[in-house]
């Protein structure tokens, strides 16, 4: 194995282009593809473990949250928007009502 050489070779790349869009609009296809989770969160509570390991068919969980309260939409677990339950088609949705700020958005990043 030592008598054979590895041959290196030039690599070859192709010719880079400024392609830039007319009208001043920003290129952002190769985002589009990106997937996030997006959830709605109705409410939450804090439980003692043996309050939970009671919880059984027909057990009603209180929620923080007010009837009638905005629901949060979180997006990879950050605070975007606010909304309100619908249905469409016989499935649960969300409106939304608020749509949190950019300066907002970056206070949350920090």
């Amino acid at each position: 194995m030592a008598d054979q050489q590895a041959e290196a070779q030039a690599a070859q790349f192709g010719e880079l282009r400024d392609e830039k869009k007319s009208g001043g609009e920003k290129d952002i296809d190769f985002l589009l593809d990106i997937p996030l989770d997006v959830s709605v969160e109705l409410g939450r509570t804090r439980m003692l473990i043996k309050d939970l390991l009671q919880l059984g068919q027909g057990s009603v969980v209180e929620l923080e949250k007010l009837a009638g309260e905005p629901m949060e939409i979180l997006v990879n677990n950050k605070l975007v928007a606010r909304g309100e339950v619908v249905v469409v088609n016989e499935k649960f949705g969300v409106r939304l009502t608020d749509i949190i700020s950019p300066v907002e958005r970056i206070r949350q990043l920090k």
